[in-house]
């Protein structure tokens, strides 16, 4: 499979055959710069973000996510758009962490683990019959809470993805490439053979960005990327987003508040009911939640009365 560039037209699913959904590219659009601003419409319930078609990367209809009988997410209807920073906030057993695995259908992995709903990834159901859980993922990037670099060389980390998808241009230049968008290019490139797991920890959370955005995806999901580490080295991270989302849409779940406020473009609030399932209260431009939000609820979390 081709790797196209972080500029490159986002992937799209359409329906083949009989066998079910095939990949393609859709057609070339431009990065948008940052003066361009995308403009959500106000929804008829004035609660719900609604953006224009071509602006949506993700469209969630009513998701709940289950463990067995327990419902840890409940009926979520959001739209995420493109190359903005999303963040999702909320107390510890909102739902947070679950909701942004079944982005990229990371929860097929736990064997109790089921989605109702639709997530529609460019229009297409990720959850559909015939679609390939390895090329969402592929497409759909993730870095996690520690950094978990693979127990080799700090090339070989980055060098991983694109090898098992059958890259066959020149890897050196991918990986300084993907090594120089993850701001981590000048510090390592006289040790590239040395062990990833020798980096510090904010250096070991950038090079799993490296290793994620190697394979070329469209979306990077980011569950607590910051939360190990020192801040110096989360200051970074942020200021890292910032730079990749001209090429890349980005959904972040946090704790950090400040860090929401600092780092994100939107902000999805998700709370917890008496049925201990998360849902979403609101969602919002992120200065517009934290000045003024439309439910107390949302409220009285960002300013420490509960959480």
């Amino acid at each position: 499979m081709t790797i196209h560039s972080g500029t490159e037209a986002p992937p799209s699913v359409e329906r083949g055959d009989e066998k079910g959904p095939t990949i393609r590219l859709m057609p070339a659009r431009p990065t948008l710069d940052e003066s361009e601003q995308i403009a959500p419409a106000a929804a008829a319930d004035g609660e719900t973000l609604a953006f224009a078609e071509d602006d949506v990367v993700f469209r969630l209809e009513s998701v709940s996510c289950f463990y067995g009988s327990f419902r840890a997410v409940k009926d979520v209807s959001l739209q995420v758009p493109r190359n903005r920073i999303t963040a999702l906030i909320g107390p510890s057993g909102s739902g947070k962490s679950t909701l942004i695995r079944s982005f990229n259908r990371m929860n097929d992995l736990i064997e109790t683990a089921r989605l109702e709903g639709r997530i529609l990834y460019h229009g297409v159901d990720l959850h559909a019959d015939g679609v390939d859980p390895v090329e969402v993922r592929r497409r759909i990037g993730m870095v996690f809470q520690k950094p978990n670099p693979f127990p080799k060389s700090i090339y070989d980390n980055v060098a991983f993805g694109p090898r098992v998808a059958g890259f066959k241009g020149n890897m050196d230049e991918l990986v300084e490439r993907s090594l120089t968008r993850a701001a981590l290019w000048d510090e390592v490139k006289d040790k590239l053979r040395a062990p990833g797991t020798t980096l510090s920890g904010g250096q070991q959370q950038r090079l799993c960005i490296a290793r994620a955005i190697a394979v070329e995806p469209d979306v990077i999901l980011m569950d607590e990327p910051a939360s190990a580490l020192d801040p110096i080295a989360t200051l970074r991270i942020e200021e890292l987003m910032h730079e990749l989302k001209e090429n890349y849409t980005i959904l972040i779940v946090t704790h950090n508040m400040q860090q929401a406020a600092r780092a994100s473009d939107y902000t999805a609030f998700l709370s917890m009911g008496e049925d201990r399932a998360g849902y979403l209260v609101e969602m919002a431009l992120t200065e517009r939640l934290f000045t003024s939000p439309r439910h107390r609820l949302t409220e009285d979390y960002i300013t420490g009365r509960f959480g």
